[in-house]
């Protein structure tokens, strides 16, 4: 079919105004970028850099020569990895007995799960639990409130429902514990799932923000997240600067760069390797046959 010349400036029209929204959208990302290795000298004499004349690595030596930012990043991946992994055992798990229609006081635990979405207790609670588990001032309190998300857990029981229950049977003539069954034969075939929603808590860990600021009382036990805060509110990054080693501090715009670089990096150095699960997993749910 021939394109009316209607529809034709229609296409040229929506892809120029698309172009230009992506270019606004992607423009404050590649400036952080080119500001974070650009030369000290030629960042104090230039001010706004498009492109740099020479490359440096400065700001992040100085970022990286630091206790206080290498601590951080610690607490950060302490927090993705180890929340990560008891999120997804705990979360899979409960899903997964969730699914088995025969199990004893499933729709009790169904309506418990819905109500967690209806529902939310709000801050006061949530940190009164906090500190009668004597969990403030540790990174735990970051992780084992919210070790599972009900949303999470209805869409994970909504792909254990679409595995054929044949599969435990057999397992079970064979002999198979229930353990033995969930490790061996459903989380094998599970992983699109567990690293779909392996990414969304990954994300949500590495991003802990507000909770730190609440049950954190130690500038020790920052993550990422809240350095990067304080160092944007400051004029001078005292945090970063008392903890330096020997090194001239670059200028603080450009550590404030490297230091947003360096907190999204990781998330984008691991989004492209569980692209594949990821594009499988976002469809839990989305299609009953």
């Amino acid at each position: 079919m021939r394109e009316s010349a209607g529809s034709r400036l229609f296409q040229f029209a929506n892809v120029i105004g698309l172009g230009l929204l992506a270019v606004v959208m992607f423009f404050p990302l590649y400036y952080v970028f080119i500001v974070s290795f650009t030369d000290p000298a030629q960042f104090l004499t230039d001010k706004t850099v498009l492109y740099p004349k020479k490359w440096s690595l400065e700001a992040y030596r100085y970022l990286f020569s630091t206790d206080a930012f290498l601590r951080s990043i610690g607490n950060s991946a302490f927090l993705a990895v180890i929340g990560t992994a008891c999120s997804l055992a705990v979360s899979s798990s409960f899903a997964y007995a969730l699914s088995q229609r025969r199990m004893f006081g499933r729709r009790t635990l169904l309506l418990m799960v819905l109500l967690t979405l209806l529902f939310s207790p709000g801050i006061i609670p949530h940190y009164m639990l906090v500190r009668e588990l004597g969990l403030m001032g540790s990174l735990w309190a970051l992780i084992l409130p919210a070790l599972a998300n009900g949303w999470n857990v209805l869409l994970m029981k909504g792909f254990f429902d679409s595995i054929p229950a044949e599969l435990s049977e057999s397992a079970a003539i064979d002999g198979c514990s229930a353990l033995r069954t969930w490790l061996s034969i459903i989380v094998p075939i599970s992983l699109p799932a567990m690293a779909a929603f392996g990414l969304f808590y990954a994300v949500g860990y590495w991003n802990q923000f507000f909770n730190a600021l609440l049950y954190l009382q130690s500038a020790e036990q920052w993550p990422i997240q809240v350095l990067l805060q304080n160092m944007l509110l400051s004029a001078t990054n005292t945090d970063i600067a008392a903890s330096a080693a020997d090194y001239t501090a670059p200028p603080t715009e450009m550590l404030k760069m490297a230091a947003v670089v360096t907190a999204t990096a990781p998330i984008l150095a691991v989004y492209p390797f569980l692209q594949k699960h990821f594009a499988k997993g976002s469809m839990i749910g989305s299609v009953k046959g």
